[in-house]
């Protein structure tokens, strides 16, 4: 019983963030471009970082509304899709949430047949405290290059 209990309130908490975060993302981007960019192949484009802005699901509102954002570090064109390495950029270099902003990212880009592989520039590492440092290596499920 508290096993159910406990998966409905982790349903309705996702489903209430997953709410306000589509929310925020209308108040910050245009739904018609973020749809033109998301439809659009990534191969043989110039600027990624916008349509991989428009590829993200609720890690998006948390990079918007925190004045941060991603940068594309390098591209590989490989068979199986791109191969990428992002950085964070603005606030998000100081934020403790870093470590589930990167997953959420990695995570919403993998899932975009386009994209075969996102890994993040070990530059970033030096932006963590010790333990934030530590922390991400043991238990983020992101990599780093």
């Amino acid at each position: 019983m508290d096993d159910d209990l406990l998966a409905q309130y982790r349903q309705e908490a996702a489903a209430a963030m997953a709410v306000e975060a589509n929310r925020r993302i209308a108040e910050t981007s245009n739904p018609i471009e973020d749809e033109i960019l998301r439809e659009t192949s990534l191969l043989g484009m110039e600027e990624l970082v916008p349509a991989l802005l428009a590829r993200l699901g609720p890690v998006r509102a948390a990079l918007d509304g925190h004045g941060g954002g991603i940068a594309v570090t390098s591209c590989d064109v490989l068979d199986e899709g791109l191969d990428l390495v992002l950085d964070l950029t603005g606030a998000c270099l100081s934020c403790g949430a870093a470590p589930g902003t990167l997953q959420g990212v990695k995570d919403d880009l993998e899932a975009d047949n386009e994209i075969s592989k996102v890994s993040f520039s070990a530059s970033l590492l030096d932006t963590f405290d010790e333990l934030g440092r530590e922390f991400i290596l043991s238990y983020g499920k992101v990599d780093f290059v």
